[in-house]
């Protein structure tokens, strides 16, 4: 399925009203199932879906690493991503639908959660990743209607994702390590959205130490 979508539209400027053909990211519905019970469906884009459901199922704490995991089917028709573990799996979390296609879990507490190792950035290498990541994000560029995530090293971007949910491309990047066996231990997650307290968990959770944003944070994050 393409990431974009065609459409016709009407230009509003100081200048007065056009009319063009403009392209929109495509928002797509994604249900997940874990050992054949159905758990949420997220609206994202619709590429890296295996990527985005194990991704999620890791960051609800339902999987750990990739030797977990017995088998993925991702069928785009139906919009299914189905995930089968090797060992039966106490779904005690209901993820529930949030916030710009993203998801947050029902908690009555936040957790405490470190990253542990140390690593040393200069200004100059931040600002250096950051260009290298704002000139790979081409589907904002020419849509302005997605998020970006990057996993990177102390000089280059390692792995880059857009979605239309910013808790989605990161899941993204997290998936796809877990699926190809990347370390993250002592890399950078770099974010295009807010940093809330659920994105920092997210990046403490996998040994992130550094967590870089061009949007705000919250209070809590």
């Amino acid at each position: 399925m393409s990431e974009v979508e065609r459409v016709h539209i009407f230009r509003l400027t100081e200048e007065g009203k056009t009319s063009a053909d403009d392209v929109v990211v495509t928002e797509f519905p994604l249900t997940i199932t874990l050992n054949n019970q159905e758990l949420v469906t997220l609206l994202c884009s619709p590429q890296k879906l295996d990527y985005l459901a194990v991704g999620f199922l890791l960051s609800q704490g339902l999987i750990k690493e990739g030797r977990d995991i017995k088998k993925i089917t991702v069928d785009e028709k139906r919009g299914m991503a189905q995930v089968e573990t090797k060992k039966a799996v106490d779904i005690s979390i209901s993820p529930v639908l949030a916030s710009s296609g993203a998801r947050g879990a029902v908690s009555s507490s936040i957790e405490k959660v470190s990253a542990d190792t140390k690593i040393k950035l200069s200004a100059s290498q931040i600002f250096s990743l950051m260009e290298d990541f704002a000139q790979r994000s081409r589907l904002f560029r020419s849509t302005g209607g997605v998020h970006s995530a990057a996993l990177c090293d102390t000089n280059n971007i390692m792995l880059f994702t857009e979605d239309i949910g910013r808790h989605n491309a990161i899941d993204k990047i997290f998936g796809e390590c877990i699926l190809m066996d990347i370390p993250t231990d002592g890399r950078i997650l770099v974010t295009s959205g807010r940093v809330s307290s659920e994105i920092l968990l997210k990046a403490a959770k996998r040994n992130i130490p550094l967590l870089v944003s061009k949007s705000a944070p919250t209070g809590l994050g």
